[in-house]
């Protein structure tokens, strides 16, 4: 006797001699090779009289078939959609979707060469090109994710300066590439995010505070916004592994039971980045060793397989067995294909179809593959179809039925949430866009969540990862939202105490960079709303008081409120006293009062008391920014961070009401710089 993959292997053979396809051989053509090939072949394990009789027999069946049908054209299958699935994916050929795809090709071109159907295949390879066409618009929106955060953290980092600045920066410049041509790039990703956070750490660890004897340790904040960081990138690399080695994890229940140890340490605040890389390593042996493990299984199963007596069921299942040969040669895991096979086994060897065993069998299998893609289906399923293919084993019939209503039950109420999380997305960017014109990080932040979720919000069906991530990015932008609502109702309060009017011109002075006047004209005032000879802030009296007791006629812009015209404060045990001189109208070219005493400030810092600069090298500019910290005083502030079109500024007010006020050409170098000498006030 010939095995199926022997006579295939002949009549393959002999339509190559004769250069034509198998499926065009006709009847006077297979004759020949029945007498010839297969009779020389026969005779090898049957004696002469009986494999003459086979050869004869067949050749009977042929004749008959040839008779009935006539001379059919052959029109070879089309490959073309699978061949250029293939060839777009081949960037991401570690993918699970991807290694199946090449194999589905490979054993369409091997049915296809014999002249078998390869319908069943061509649609295989349709669904799993559709899998990676979502996958790939799924990974699109969490890359633009990714990039949108990280060009936020080099905002941050780029006045560090030096050769990991410019890394980072050439990272993102191929990512922002890879973004508009549709493409992913993993790796640069992962390389950026941990640039980005040693130059993260580095800012943050050149805060300091000066402990008691003089020692000088990294202050607390910092060290928490250190670890916090730590924590966020540990996560996202967390959630990488649990990606990549999926498959894996879900064939071994102590791997499951670790991924869950992990997730518990995230939570806690102990995950660390060694603890994942280690695990990482480990998962890449058992992978390797799982690996092997099912070669070995689709080599003993291959072996039974060919002893069962030829039927189309059995060719379904070596069909079967080559597409798993092929996943596992491309690296791939076939755990489902391999328990497939081995259940088909057990059916064919009670029956040559498999009867209604074999065909429960093969629904509960792909009533398992469809939960996968359904938030909650698996998890209830999964216990069921397990009892449902134990009981198949025993001989017994399932209700099988009974377990899609639990799945069209889940799919139901998946839809419905769904359509709810789409709802509250569409709240989080209407309310933002209410909101947006407010300044801030609170609203930069939710700024790019909200553009993260408009693109989640146009994928279609969602897997089980991007449906998390949705959830993820939806209650951030959430939380975000009531923030800069907060914030918002703060300053319409600010507005409603001081007047629109009156608000709107003291908040006018941080808006300079979007009028795109320079920097000599921070507090300068439009001379169409003043009197002639007069300035915002200017006195009634040509002669000025001393700055230590403010004449009654001064103008006091916050002098509707009850208390504002407070006196400013005297000066601290160590600022120097302030000199009784007269303000120059804003905005004018009067040179400010010469400051005192440098040797002791950082460059461009300054120390100010009621609104003037008592030390630091003072020009015009900062002479306008004193006269805003006294403005700001009689608010009851504290504290300021602004910028203009080419500095950016902090200053902090001490307990003695001086004022410590430093600039520098970004927020980055301003804190590596003057983070700490400002504290210390």
């Amino acid at each position: 006797m010939l095995s199926t993959r022997a006579l295939e292997r002949i009549i393959q053979d002999a339509a190559q001699e004769r250069r034509v396809h198998p499926a065009q051989l006709d009847a006077q053509a297979l004759e020949g090779i029945l007498k010839r090939d297969i009779y020389r072949r026969l005779q090898m394990s049957l004696p002469a009289q009986m494999a003459k009789k086979r050869v004869l027999d067949v050749l009977a069946e042929v004749q008959r078939v040839a008779a009935e049908v006539g001379t059919v054209d052959y029109v070879p299958a089309d490959l073309s959609r699978l061949e250029e699935g293939v060839r777009r994916f081949t960037l991401y050929f570690d993918w699970p979707e991807s290694q199946r795809l090449r194999g589905v090709l490979n054993m369409a071109r091997q049915e296809e060469a014999v002249g078998n159907d390869v319908a069943a295949l061509l649609e295989e390879g349709e669904g799993l090109i559709g899998q990676m066409e979502r996958r790939l618009a799924e990974g699109l929106v969490a890359q633009g994710q990714d990039l949108a955060e990280l060009k936020a953290s080099f905002e941050r980092v780029s006045g560090v300066g030096g050769r990991e600045v410019r890394r980072l920066e050439n990272l993102l410049e191929q990512i922002d590439d890879a973004q508009k041509q549709g493409m992913l790039l993993p790796g640069e990703v992962e390389r950026a995010r941990k640039l980005s956070l040693t130059l993260r750490k580095k800012l943050e660890s050149s805060v300091v505070q000066t402990a008691p004897g003089e020692v000088t340790v990294m202050d607390p904040a910092a060290q928490a916004k250190i670890r916090a960081l730590e924590l966020e990138h540990a996560g996202r690399h967390l959630g990488d592994v649990l990606a990549e080695y999926g498959p894996l994890i879900s064939a071994r229940p102590e791997l499951e039971a670790h991924a869950r140890d992990l997730n518990d340490a995230m939570v806690a605040g102990t995950l660390t980045e060694e603890a994942i890389g280690a695990w990482q390593q480990e998962l890449g042996t058992q992978r390797d060793a799982l690996r092997a493990e099912q070669q070995a299984q689709l080599e003993e199963l291959e072996r039974a397989l060919a002893d069962l007596s030829a039927s189309d069921e059995a060719a379904k299942a070596r069909l079967s067995l080559g597409l798993a040969r092929h996943t596992l040669e491309e690296g791939g895991l076939a755990g489902d294909e391999l328990r497939d096979l081995e259940l088909t086994l057990s059916a064919l060897r009670l029956s040559p179809d498999g009867g209604d065993t074999l065909r429960q069998h093969r629904e509960l299998s792909e009533l398992e593959r469809s939960a996968r893609d359904v938030a909650g289906a698996s998890e209830e399923l999964a216990s069921q179809i397990a009892e449902a293919r134990e009981a198949l084993g025993r001989g017994e019939t399932v209700n099988v039925d009974a377990l899609y209503d639990v799945l069209e039950r889940r799919m139901g109420q998946a839809a419905q949430e769904r359509e709810e999380l789409d709802t509250r997305a569409d709240h989080v960017v209407q309310e933002y866009d209410s909101v947006r014109n407010l300044a801030g990080e609170t609203i930069q932040r939710l700024g790019r969540l909200a553009d993260t979720l408009r693109a989640q919000r146009g994928l279609g069906q969602l897997s089980a990862q991007a449906r998390e991530r949705y959830v993820t990015t939806l209650e951030e932008a959430e939380a975000l939202l009531d923030e800069a609502h907060a914030e918002h109702a703060a300053a319409q309060e600010v507005t409603a105490s001081f007047g629109e009017d009156a608000l709107s011109d003291l908040l006018g002075i941080f808006d300079m960079a979007e009028d795109g006047s320079d920097g000599t004209g921070l507090l300068e005032v439009i001379e169409s709303d003043q009197e002639e000879g007069r300035d915002l802030l200017a006195t009634d009296s040509p002669t000025p008081a001393p700055a230590t007791a403010p004449a009654e006629t001064d103008f006091n812009p916050f002098a509707f409120l009850s208390g504002a015209a407070a006196q400013p404060a005297a000066p601290g045990p160590t600022e120097a006293p302030v000199v009784a001189e007269t303000v120059a109208p804003l905005g004018t070219s009067a040179e400010p009062a010469p400051a005192t005493d440098t040797s002791s400030l950082p460059a461009d810092a300054w120390v100010v008391q009621g609104g003037r600069v008592q030390q630091g090298a003072s020009d015009q500019l900062t002479a306008q920014v004193a006269d805003l910290l006294g403005c700001a005083e009689g608010l009851g502030v504290t504290r300021l961070r602004f910028e203009d079109d080419q500095w950016s500024w902090s200053a902090r007010q001490n307990a003695g009401g001086s004022w410590r006020l430093a600039r520098a050409a970004d927020a980055a170098s301003l804190e590596l710089n003057h983070g700490s000498w400002l504290k210390e006030g």
